[in-house]
């Protein structure tokens, strides 16, 4: 991986990497059992800066790019996966927007607090009706003289139960179609707002996921998210970011799984020799190991030129596509290389095999990110 990173973004790594394995490897277990997210981890991602990495040191932040971000996001995964898909919808979908797109009133009031990780940050887009359909949204923000009142459901919302503050989608001009959408930041603890269930799930089971309810909040107009009516604007130029940065994530479910086989067929001996020996098991060795290196140079390539303001909606569903059916077929291949012992609690392949298959669902399913990728190809021609 060296050879694809500067010193600066290797180092991200490589000190991202040590605290998830020092800090956070201690949590899994309890995780697992419970569901429960450790917020224990959140004050040792926020002290080493882990929490701010993207936005300017002038909001709170401590600076970097897009690429860094995603690199922490990568390195927690090899320890837990669920601990960085909180983590991205923290950094990624709440502060990233904020940053982008906020007024530098909105910036000063939620930045610093999000960098810090004295306050949870989540994006609430999804809703029971509108999933792959983002642009299908019934959450109702009616215009009132002081701002706006919000009434609607969002489900699937990572963080959900435990934010603070969400960037949150609604319609606010229902004849415009997908031009009278409007984003807005908002708080938790005003009223009207309920979180309805904390959804138990198949994997990621760390990253507490709910159902919220809006009953006629009250939202000032100030805290609008760029313009009204620009909804749609933010929506998507935020779900291009959201696929490339977990593709990070899923590389780093990748490298786990390839340094987990690699260790595991040097030891164990069938038939008196080393797995390592076996020609089929090589096989898929080198099959991991391609589809990581292809994945990462991706990857890393679409957040270099996000950075740089560059429009990146094919390469970047490209990226999460190629990188999320990679993380499975790795995790499917390093449980076949741990027979039984990788269907047991005993080993953590398991865990990933059931962490990894969210990737193929969430920041729109492989099959949406394949119509976009064509629909992208078709009109550049």
């Amino acid at each position: 991986m060296r050879h694809l990173l500067d010193s600066e973004h290797q180092l991200i790594y490589e000190t991202a990497l040590r605290l998830a394995r020092e800090k956070l490897q201690q949590h899994v277990e309890i995780m697992e059992e419970k569901g429960v997210f450790p917020s224990a981890i959140w004050h040792d991602l926020a002290e080493s800066g882990y929490l701010g990495v993207g936005v300017d040191a002038a909001w709170g932040g401590s600076g970097g790019d897009y690429l860094g971000a995603a690199l922490v996001g990568q390195a927690i995964a090899r320890v837990s996966p669920a601990i960085a898909l909180s983590v991205g919808a923290h950094v990624n979908l709440c502060m990233h927007n904020i940053a982008r797109n906020g007024s530098p009133a909105l910036k000063q009031r939620y930045l610093p607090g999000l960098a810090s990780g004295s306050l949870v940050g989540a994006m609430a887009l999804t809703e029971p009706h509108a999933g792959s359909d983002a642009m299908g949204i019934r959450t109702r923000a009616e215009p009132t003289e002081d701002g706006y009142l919000v009434t609607g459901t969002k489900t699937f919302i990572t963080n959900g139960p435990i934010a603070d503050v969400l960037v949150l989608y609604a319609v606010t001009e229902p004849e415009r179609g997908r031009h009278g959408l409007t984003a807005f930041v908002i708080e938790t603890t005003w009223p009207g707002f309920q979180v309805i269930h904390s959804i138990d799930k198949l994997g990621m089971r760390g990253s507490p996921t709910g159902t919220l309810a809006f009953d006629r909040m009250v939202v000032p107009s100030d805290h609008v998210l760029g313009s009204p009516g620009q909804g749609s604007h933010v929506i998507m130029s935020g779900l291009d970011l959201e696929r490339a940065y977990y593709a990070a994530t899923a590389i780093g479910i990748m490298e786990e799984m390839l340094a987990q086989s690699l260790s595991y067929v040097q030891q164990r001996e069938q038939f008196g020799q080393p797995l390592a020996q076996f020609q089929l098991i090589q096989e898929k060795l080198a099959d991991m190991a391609t589809q990581l290196d292809a994945a990462r140079v991706l990857t890393y390539q679409v957040l270099s030129l996000a950075q740089t303001g560059e429009r990146v909606s094919r390469l970047a569903a490209s990226a999460l596509l190629f990188a999320a059916e990679s993380a499975n077929r790795a995790t499917n291949q390093a449980l076949q290389i741990h027979g039984g012992y990788g269907y047991t609690k005993d080993f953590p392949i398991e865990r990933f095999f059931r962490d990894a298959k969210l990737l193929d669902i969430g920041a729109g399913t492989n099959e949406i990110r394949r119509i976009l990728i064509a629909r992208e190809l078709l009109a550049e021609r």
